[in-house]
This record gives C-alpha cells, sequence and structure tokens, in this order.
C-alpha cells in the first residue's frame, strides 16, 4: 500500500517535554534551513543530550547521523491532508483497511479483547490505525529514524517539535529498542503504528512478555497504541465519532481533521 507523508503527530506534551528535558534549558541551539552547521550543531546538542541523561551508545549514534535530505523533501512536500475527507479515504485505501481489519480483528479476537479490557480501547480503533499508518506493517519505512529525527531537530521549520524526540531516539539506542541502522518513516516515526520517539520512550508496553519493548514486534506496537490513547484521555465504553467523549483523543494521534475522521468511520465500521 503506498504511504503518504503525515503530518507531526503525537503531540509533545509538558509532562513528556520535561521528561526528557528535564528542568534546563532545551531550546537554545542554532537552527538551519539547510545541511550547513549540521556537524558543528550535533557537537552542541550531544552535550545537551548528555546533560539530560543519554548515554554513550546515544552519543556515539548521534555523532555518526547524516543530514537527512529526504525528510526534509518529505516535510516540505505534504499534501495529502488537503484533500476533501472522501479524497482522502479513497487514497488512503480505507475499504481495503476495513475489509482486511474484520478478519485481522476474527483472527487475532482474544488479543483485541484483552487491550480494550487493559485500556478501553476498542479493536477498531487499533486496527484502523494499523490499517493507515503502515498497511498493518507492510510499509514501516526505509528512513535511518535516528538521523531523520535529528535532522528535523536541526531544522528550523519545527525544532522545538522535534528536538525532544531526537533526545528520545537517543535513549532509545541507549537501552537497546533501536539502534543506528533501525528503519522507519520519513520523519523518524518507528513501527507498526509510527510511534515518534519521545512517545516510544513515554508510551512503549511490552505487549509481548519477552522483557523487551519492539515497536516492529504487532504485539508491543499495538499495546503502546492502545497505552498512547488511554493516557491521552481515552474513556473505556465511551464512543469515539465526532462529538462523542473520545473522539477528541483522535486529535492527539494525528492532528490532521480528515485523519481523524476517517480513523472515526473506519473503527466503526471495522467494529461492526
Amino acid at each position: 500500500m503506498a504511504r503518504l507523508m503525515k503530518v507531526a503527530r503525537h503531540v509533545v506534551t509538558g509532562a513528556l517535554f520535561a521528561g526528557l528535558f528535564g528542568a534546563g534549558p532545551a531550546l537554545a541551539l542554532q537552527c538551519s534551513n539547510s545541511g550547513s552547521g549540521f556537524d558543528t550543531w550535533k557537537r552542541e546538542f550531544a552535550a545537551l543530550a548528555a546533560a539530560n541523561g543519554v548515554g554513550k551508545r546515544g552519543l556515539d549514534a548521534l555523532a555518526g547521523t547524516r543530514y537527512s535530505q529526504e525528510t526534509i523533501n518529505a516535510d516540505r512536500n505534504q499534501k495529502s491532508f488537503k484533500y476533501s475527507l472522501e479524497k482522502f479515504m479513497q487514497v488512503r485505501g480505507t475499504d481495503t483497511i476495513i475489509s482486511q481489519g474484520r478478519k485481522r480483528k476474527a483472527q487475532n479476537a482474544a488479543f483485541f479483547a484483552g487491550l480494550e479490557q487493559r485500556y478501553g480501547v476498542p479493536a477498531g480503533v487499533l486496527i484502523a490505525i494499523h490499517g493507515m499508518e503502515t498497511g498493518f506493517g507492510s510499509g514501516m519505512g526505509n528512513t535511518p529514524v535516528v538521523s531523520a529525527i535529528v535532522t528535523l531537530a536541526f531544522d528550523c521549520r519545527r525544532s522545538a517539535f522535534f528536538q525532544p524526540h531526537a533526545i528520545g531516539a537517543l535513549k532509545l539506542v541507549d537501552q537497546g529498542s533501536i539502534t543506528p541502522a533501525t528503519l522507519g518513516a520519513k520523519h523518524g516515526e518507528l513501527g507498526h503504528t509510527q510511534f515518534l520517539p519521545g512517545n516510544a520512550m513515554t508510551y512503549g508496553v511490552d505487549g509481548n512478555g519477552d522483557g523487551r519493548v519492539d515497536f516492529y514486534n504487532f504485539a508491543d506496537a499495538l499495546t503502546s497504541t492502545a497505552n498512547f490513547l488511554r493516557a491521552k484521555g481515552w474513556q473505556p465504553g465511551a464512543g469515539y465519532q465526532e462529538g462523542q467523549p473520545n473522539y477528541p483523543v483522535l486529535k492527539l494521534w494525528n492532528a490532521a481533521t480528515v485523519y481523524q475522521q476517517s480513523l472515526a468511520i473506519m473503527g466503526r465500521r471495522i467494529d461492526g
């Protein structure tokens, strides 16, 4: 399934920002709209990262990053969220997602029932996210995640947004959840449901019980997604269509209105 570029999502809350950066100044670095000065900036960012708990493996990963021009090109060329809802759903292949989603729900009934019991998030929403983000894991991206997210932290357009996620990525390297070679989407998103690294650090859950959180593992990714939604205010048993209590939580997954509307429609149809 062809993937379209996404606006940056999974908003960094004040608590997440503080958790990743601590109490010190976080955003006093010089940004750039090109690759010029990237190596100098990395050395400055390394000092900030170390002061905020990033260890040797993370710092080594930072030193080895390259300026990701393909990430910048993608960030400057996001068009899909300007579509009408009808066009957006057509381009995203929602009929296929719904059809496959119903089958996947039936095939993994116990797993999804367990997630709903624990987090209160119904299967339809989680399956719709999985289908929308990566075509159920078929397109998780081919861009080195650490380089992508560090490039966006350096870029002037949204450096304040991406710097906490760059710190998060380096900490994920420290703990062994990803490596400098890990591939993801153009904006540094990880795994089956495309978590930004700062949120991966905060909301990641070991869903398959193997003792580690791996966003490229189906169970870990879907469990973490349910955990994210619940942490953002999802109310068990309440509706998630427009005007219902859980609909605003979808905005915290993706800020695009057509995306939120599509999730609500697909989730309802998958749950039947």
